[in-house]
């Protein structure tokens, strides 16, 4: 398969599912315009020694698969380089960043910026060295394994920390980063959070159909109808989502680390008129949305 795209990239730092590359692909080198040159077969050697410098590449990793990397510049370009026996990984931090650690390919996670020094082998790249900061391989192994922030799972009262209620609200405003693909909404009694029948099935549903999609997230958003005060309906709408992604996780199979962190918007962004009974059962509801991000979709 050949990757063709003069599209800018995007700089996120979502270490999430990998983009998939076609398993023969050895390497293929970008063009300043973004456009893919080669296309190579074969396995690259384990000895790197002696083979002729090929160009340094900066930026994220934004698709990884067996033996190969796809790095996507600041400025959209795409190159993709296969790693052998030979290739060396290593992550800078400490003080004054001099501390420097050799890490196995297990750390090239989506996302990650990255320096890559290379060589050029059989008409393709390989990369020589890696270098990457220990403090963006911190972040990226967070989000990969699932954060701390699940408030959901623990029935955490986020509402009475109100800097972390702001960041999980801004989770929301990064949306535009991603295109929808889907969204499934599930809906609760007044002051419940339990999950019906119909509601368990239809979660099960979304998840099949965005685990149907490649590189696919879920980004649940737990809301109430305006009855009560806004620090209940904080934390009732935080416990919806939380409902909802355990069930996602625990019943429907759904792994932690596709899942954007959860949050609760409270009585925001009503679907329905809050002055009727039948809007504020719309309103008392969680909705599950398929996210894609732009750079990958755009691949």
């Amino acid at each position: 398969m050949s990757i063709v795209s003069k599209k800018p990239g995007v700089f996120l730092l979502l270490a999430m599912g990998a983009l998939p590359l076609a398993a023969s692909l050895s390497a293929q080198q970008g063009s300043e315009s973004g456009e893919i040159l080669t296309t190579v077969y074969g396995s690259p050697p384990a000895d790197l020694e002696g083979l002729p410098e090929g160009p340094e590449l900066e930026g994220f990793i934004s698709s990884r698969r067996d033996d190969k990397l796809q790095v996507t510049s600041a400025g959209g370009m795409k190159t993709v380089v296969a790693l052998s026996d030979g290739t060396e990984i290593r992550s800078k931090g400490g003080f004054l960043g001099t501390s420097n650690k050799k890490l196995g390919a297990e750390s090239l996670l989506n996302g990650l910026p990255v320096t890559v020094e290379t060589v050029r082998w059989n008409n393709s790249l390989v990369a020589s060295r890696i270098d990457l900061r220990t403090k963006d391989l911190k972040t990226a192994a967070m989000i990969h394994n699932g954060t701390d922030q699940r408030f959901g799972e623990h029935d955490v009262a986020i509402a009475k920390n109100e800097a972390a209620t702001d960041a999980l609200r801004s989770r929301v405003g990064d949306i535009d980063k991603y295109n929808i693909k889907g969204t499934t909404n599930v809906y609760f009694d007044t002051g419940k959070w339990d999950l019906s029948g119909s509601a368990q099935s239809e979660l099960c549903n979304a998840a099949a159909e965005a685990d149907a999609m490649d590189n696919a997230l879920l980004l649940v958003v737990g809301y109430t109808d305006n009855v009560g005060n806004e620090d209940y309906n904080q934390v009732l709408s935080e416990k919806r989502a939380g409902r909802v992604v355990n069930f996602l996780q625990q019943k429907c199979g759904w792994k932690p680390w596709r899942m954007v962190t959860p949050t609760g918007m409270a009585e925001s962004d009503p679907a329905a008129d809050n002055s009727t009974p039948e809007g504020r059962a719309q309103n008392r509801r969680v909705s599950v949305n398929i996210l894609v991000s732009k750079a990958v979709d755009e691949i």
